[in-house]
């Protein structure tokens, strides 16, 4: 019986020697569609997640294994458009990895770990990190306890945060999102910050980092992919914020993180898992997305003991305004908190325009004490029954002195309204609750 090459090669593998020559496992490319190629004859020697070159035009295009069968594999490139052509070369590059430092902090880079800033080159750290990271273990976690202010009001007040929580920030398009996101970038008491923004309008990169980001600039990691981008790049974005935030949770420091947005993190995960042949299941979205989501988000949070933490405020664009759209319900059950942001609130002119009857912290009850929390807990019923009476109040149909409860919430609900309001320019917030008090006393 005669062998062929890649016979006496997998024998040879299998049998142990050490002594073979280096090569490189290259296959032609035999089909080529809008969004990925397919290569022969490399399917025993790649994995899900590797990355192969093309050789196109004297260049070498990359791309990334999205699925493999025993024809050959399926492979979707980082860029754009696919140069190659039939019966072009794609050889196997390896996993994809990454090498973080701390001398990133200050720099700009892309989705493939390339700097984007003009600032030179990267410096290389001492060891590489996979960019799919397995979370740590249940077990060995870090309990989640230590109080986080961070200067906006209506969320110390109504759903603080602790060191090492993820929280998300839900809102529909034009609400106020990113303006909040750029406020609490600037919280202090971290040793790291790291940025992940995903299909992002071109024109926001360098407003964000010279605006809200600015005085933190130089002790953070700033990861780009704009929305004109492959989804290949959107996809792999938030996995590199992660990579380099989890480098630096290992060396005891304690890492904001946040990712804008991850919505559009599901969308680039769902052309890529639609162009690997599988199924659309829910709105449009592969089952493999659902199982991604919570895969990235645990990743932040707190580490084992005796390392740092990472605190992940992640950025859900609701789709329609739908909150119980597939993507954003299946984050908010991932998180330990959510804020939600309400168009009607953000064109009564009132920013941030939160929705505090229907945001929540899971962790609150570690940062109020007992009389904040009996005090909030009056504060949002007082609001409640302020708002569940408006249109009783608009028809004529509320006469004061009628009802003492809500004589109450009409006269104090606005001035709370008006006490939360905080713009971005507008110092921090360094108390909250004495702040409310001074502002009602006013």
């Amino acid at each position: 019986m005669t062998l062929n090459a890649i016979e006496r090669l997998e024998r040879a593998m299998e049998a142990g020697r050490r002594d073979l020559p280096l090569v490189r496992v290259a296959g032609p490319v035999r089909e080529v569609t809008a969004s990925a190629a397919r290569v022969a004859g490399v399917s025993a020697f790649v994995r899900l997640g590797d990355r192969m070159g093309f050789s196109a035009d004297g260049r070498t295009q990359v791309g990334e294994v999205v699925r493999i069968d025993a024809a050959g594999a399926t492979v979707k490139p980082f860029e754009s458009r696919i140069e190659a052509g039939i019966g072009s070369l794609a050889h196997r590059i390896g996993p994809a990895q990454l090498r973080p430092d701390p001398r990133w902090k200050g720099r700009v880079i892309d989705a493939l770990g390339r700097p984007i800033d003009g600032l030179g080159p990267l410096a290389e750290g001492p060891a590489s990190v996979p960019l799919d990271a397995d979370p740590p273990a249940a077990m060995t976690r870090a309990r989640v306890k230590t109080p986080l202010p961070t200067g906006v009001r209506a969320i110390d007040l109504f759903t603080p945060l602790c060191a090492g929580q993820r929280i998300g920030i839900f809102a529909g398009s034009g609400v106020g999102k990113s303006t909040l996101l750029a406020m609490l970038a600037g919280a202090q008491g971290f040793d790291s910050v790291v940025v992940a923004l995903v299909g992002e309008r071109g024109r926001e990169v360098r407003e964000f980092l010279e605006g809200p980001i600015a005085a933190a600039r130089d002790r953070a990691v700033i990861v780009v992919s704009t929305g004109d981008e492959s989804p290949m790049m959107r996809r792999q974005a938030p996995k590199v914020a992660l990579a380099v935030a989890e480098s630096f949770r290992d060396r005891g420091e304690s890492v904001l993180l946040i990712v804008d947005s991850v919505t559009r993190y599901a969308h680039a995960a769902r052309d890529v898992a639609l162009a690997a042949g599988e199924p659309a299941v829910a709105r449009g979205y592969p089952p493999s997305v659902f199982s991604d989501l919570p895969r990235l988000l645990e990743r932040a949070g707190p580490g084992a003991e005796g390392t740092g933490t990472i605190t992940g405020i992640f950025s859900v664009l609701v789709d329609g305004d739908d909150h119980n759209d597939p993507v954003a319900d299946s984050i908010r059950g991932t998180l330990d908190g959510h804020v939600v942001l309400d168009r009607a609130i953000a064109e009564q002119g009132r920013y941030p325009a939160i929705e505090l009857l229907g945001s929540i912290s899971r962790l609150a009850g570690e940062v109020w004490t007992g009389d904040q929390r009996e005090l909030v807990r009056k504060l949002k019923s007082m609001m409640a029954r302020f708002e569940e009476t408006r249109d009783l109040r608009l028809m004529g149909g509320y006469r004061a002195g009628s009802d003492p409860d809500l004589d109450q919430a009409v006269s104090l609900v606005p001035r709370i309204y008006e006490a939360l309001r905080q713009e971005p320019g507008q110092p921090p917030s360094r108390d909250a609750f004495l702040e409310l008090a001074q502002s009602l006393r006013g």
